[in-house]
């Protein structure tokens, strides 16, 4: 069973864009390519009972394993040696990738207290959509009484559109949230 998003985007975003932005050829739409969904775990280095939790709660929210990502280089200032463990990502591709973005702008992001919408100014220049969240508490898949530590995570949606204008105009046709 294909995704709602998965739908809405054949059905309804493909037409629109092409009107929108007059392409030649259907392939020119601008699609999702994949999100990464990264959780810094700083406190990991003291305590590494810390990042059994923060992998837990990754994969309740994305429904998928994370990895655990290392130091790359050591900084004294930081007590940080190279190869500890610092945070832990995951890459979301094809269905799980829709699944989680329906569910993110539906479901989380209005949970978020006082939200009025995602900032639209956070695009790389390349067409891509960073999105930082406070808290992991937004998700309904995490359990309040579980948390121990409340812990942000950044969101990179990544996808083939060539301009941030684009990207922007194919992503409100998704349905994402910006603010007015």
């Amino acid at each position: 069973m294909a995704s709602r998003l998965k739908e809405k985007y054949k059905n309804e975003v493909i037409p629109a864009l092409m009107e929108r932005f007059q392409y030649k050829n259907v392939m020119e739409v601008p699609k999702l390519d994949k999100i990464v969904i990264n959780m810094g775990v700083g406190e990991a280095k003291e305590n590494p009972k810390v990042l059994e939790s923060a992998v837990k709660e990754m994969e309740l929210i994305s429904g998928q394993k994370p990895v655990v990502t290392r130091a790359k280089k050591s900084i004294a200032n930081f007590k940080l040696r190279e190869g500890m463990n610092v945070g832990i990502k995951v890459t979301l591709r094809g269905e799980k990738m829709y699944d989680f973005l329906d569910k993110l702008m539906n479901i989380s992001l209005p949970r978020v207290r006082d939200f009025r919408g995602v900032n639209g100014s956070s695009f790389d220049g390349r067409g891509n959509y960073a999105l930082g969240i406070r808290e992991q508490l937004i998700f309904p898949e995490i359990d309040y009484d579980m948390v121990e530590n409340i812990r942000g995570l950044d969101i990179v949606i990544v996808t083939t559109a060539n301009t941030d204008e684009e990207a922007k105009v194919f992503l409100e046709y998704m349905g994402m949230p910006f603010k007015k």
